[in-house]
């Protein structure tokens, strides 16, 4: 078994660069902390870090969504709202109810999400494109109108602070978004994994994409797997919100705001929509330049302009698509992925070029 298990590895893996670059990239986030150690800076680069997992798993979602079932949110920012603010509903205890602890409070804030995506989908299943996306657009803004008209209980503009730590320890913090951000990629990774043979959501939700009518008329109930879309797309969304406010300890209304959907958007196509790990990429490349760029704050929107714009001029399908076409290629006759050096197909010997 464990033979098996290294060969599988190692066709699977190794032998896929972008795959192979993903499994160094993820390695070298636990080894962060110890370069870091004697740094005086190590507290302030782990917090951007952090906030960058948490970000990571909502531009992902996004991706999710939208990315592969073609379903255009521009109001994603309600389940990492919505997860914020039940989080810190239940945490925060006195008026507003009895305390719950941190292992509980995140779980049912996402799950407080997949409602909220459940109630998202219902337009989606019968608007499309830009009907669509304005109608998801409306549904944090009336969140947010709530808010402001129930100070008493949302504490309005000032939020709902107090919420207890994730931990006493920034490292802490910082390997636990780590793996919870792995995870919650590996596992999106694989639910649109098109050529999966264990779990089928990837095609089907790639079929839903290129053309709906088609892939009803074909027998694929395009309704379940919509709601699915947008349950699975809010739960992790809804992840990044709960942390979120456990992190900052506070839930407030810039957790609903509208730019926080564009960045997520703008994340992705950054890296390279469809493609789960092009958001990995966007968010890892643009959040930290974002922040890094805070000590000239009157060019730093100038400059994120610049970079985003000469990005997708000359790289339309993103960054991180436009590097794995350039180093991988997919064999005509079998369709396995094989470096972009090879002449041949490294499992039916067909020719590459």
């Amino acid at each position: 078994m464990l033979s098996r298990f290294f060969r599988d590895f190692r066709g699977d893996v190794v032998a896929i660069p972008g795959r192979l670059i993903a499994l160094i990239f993820f390695v070298l986030l636990f080894l962060i902390p110890l370069f870091l150690h004697w740094s005086p800076s190590q507290s302030y680069i782990l917090r951007m870090l952090i906030f960058t997992n948490m970000f990571v798993i909502f531009a992902v979602s996004w991706d999710f969504i939208s990315g592969y079932t073609g379903q255009m949110n521009f109001g994603h920012a309600l389940f990492f709202g919505v997860a914020a603010y039940t989080t810190a509903f239940l945490n925060r205890g006195g008026e507003l109810g009895p305390h719950w602890p941190i292992w509980a409070t995140i779980p049912i804030g996402a799950l407080a999400a997949v409602a909220a995506g459940v109630i998202m989908c219902l337009p989606a299943l019968r608007l499309r494109g830009p009907y669509l996306a304005l109608v998801t657009l409306a549904f944090p803004l009336i969140l947010l109108g709530i808010i402001f008209a129930n100070t008493q209980f949302t504490g309005g503009e000032l939020g709902i602070s107090g919420l207890d730590r994730i931990s006493d320890s920034r490292i802490v913090d910082y390997y636990i978004s780590v793996v919870v951000m792995i995870v919650s990629v590996l596992i999106m990774w694989k639910l649109t994994d098109a050529q999966s043979g264990l779990v089928r959501t990837g095609i089907i939700m790639h079929a839903i994409r290129e053309d709906e009518i088609a892939a009803r008329a074909s027998g694929i109930n395009t309704i379940r797997y919509k709601l699915f879309a947008f349950a699975v797309g809010g739960f992790f969304a809804g992840l990044a919100g709960a942390m979120y406010a456990h992190f900052l300890r506070i839930a407030g209304p810039s957790t609903l705001d509208i730019t926080l959907s564009f960045q997520a958007i703008i994340w992705t196509v950054f890296g390279g929509i469809v493609s789960i790990y092009g958001a990995v990429v966007g968010t890892y490349i643009l959040y930290p330049l974002t922040e890094s760029l805070r000590f000239i704050s009157q060019y730093r929107l100038l400059i994120f302009a610049v970079i985003v714009i000469l990005i997708l001029l000359f790289m339309p399908e993103g960054i991180a698509v436009w590097i794995r076409d350039k180093i991988e290629r997919q064999c005509p006759r079998c369709k396995l992925t094989n470096v972009s050096w090879r002449h041949t197909c490294r499992a039916c010997s067909a020719d590459l070029y």
